[in-house]
């Protein structure tokens, strides 16, 4: 009961905002126009415990959440918003948001390549069905460790101290709870490649390349950004950007 206490009193000393330099590259009204069900947004966080987590995967993006759309029959907000994203959140646990709560943010929209209707159904099931559980506080004593400017970690470990933590299956962190989804239904983010060995003269595969489902908790919110099976779409493009048409300052 003592460290759940303590795990909790953390958790809402890492949730607390910082003064954070980050700079818009859309609109409220484009993100709004361009964002479409099974799109991941990926956030540029304002909180402590983004500073780790910026610092451990050495990214912009500290915070992934998943965009269902309106028909997705989550939650109304009391002025009539739809709720339509669904995420991690490090004290509420797994919870649904309008998509205005990001309005303000420096964020991404990834989105995954020929998702047809009936993979987002299986994906609006899978989030809602974890809507409720908690977030993992054994994972957040590990990353509370990475705070300061620069701690004492080799690259080559960085991403594995996200994996840390309980491996309770009912908990999670935000881009490991989106990774499931997508593994739920044999989506690929950033898959490991397992080359056929030159000198395995028995096999008939040489040529080709074999991949494994890399673990859900090895991910970050970086990777679908990273994947080359995500398209990386900039709402003022997709809105038909004219530089003729650009607006300069003389």
């Amino acid at each position: 009961m003592l460290l759940d206490w303590l795990s909790r009193r953390l958790a809402a000393y890492l949730s607390k905002q910082i003064k954070c330099h980050s700079v818009r590259t859309s609109s409220w009204e484009a993100m709004q126009c361009s964002i479409k069900p099974g799109d991941v947004l990926l956030v540029e966080g304002n909180t402590r415990i983004s500073t780790a987590i910026k610092y451990l995967t050495q990214s912009t993006w500290s915070h992934a959440a998943l965009y269902l759309g309106p028909n997705a029959s989550l939650a109304i907000m009391e002025d009539g918003e739809p709720q339509v994203l669904v995420e991690a959140d490090l004290e509420e646990g797994i919870r649904s948001l309008p998509l205005s709560f990001y309005r303000h943010f420096h964020t991404r929209i990834c989105r995954p390549i020929g998702l047809c209707d009936e993979d987002i159904s299986k994906l609006v099931s899978y989030s809602k069905s974890r809507l409720g559980h908690q977030y993992d506080l054994k994972n957040v004593w590990d990353l509370a460790r990475y705070l300061c400017p620069t701690p004492p970690v080799p690259t080559r470990y960085r991403r594995s101290m996200l994996a840390l933590g309980s491996g309770d299956p009912t908990r999670a962190i935000c881009s490991t709870f989106i990774a499931q989804g997508f593994q739920s239904i044999r989506y690929p983010i950033l898959p490991v490649r397992l080359d056929t060995p030159d000198d395995d003269y028995d096999s008939n595969a040489q040529s080709r390349e074999h991949f494994r489902i890399r673990h859900h908790s090895l991910f970050a919110p970086r990777d679908f950004d990273a994947s080359p099976y995500f398209d990386v779409i900039k709402p003022t493009v997709e809105q038909g950007f004219d530089y003729r048409q650009f607006q300069w300052a003389d």
